[in-house]
């Protein structure tokens, strides 16, 4: 697989940060990668993590934070 540079950036981390993740759903979309079965561990790895409740404050902020 090789190593593409993001193509969209605006300078700032979260526009980096969402280069790399489009390009991550992109080759994910890949068939030849689809038709790939997923190890048991990475599964139970996500579920775990999915199963963490939803954190109120989005990247470390704190309401103070977010008003101020």
């Amino acid at each position: 697989m090789e190593q593409r540079k993001p193509t969209w950036r605006g300078g700032e981390d979260r526009q980096l940060w969402l280069s790399l993740l489009l390009e991550a759903m992109e080759d994910a979309a890949r068939p030849e990668l689809r038709a790939k079965p997923c190890p048991p561990a990475i599964l139970a790895g996500l579920r775990a993590q999915l199963a963490q409740p939803v954190s109120h404050y989005p990247f470390a902020a704190s309401a103070f934070s977010q008003r101020h």
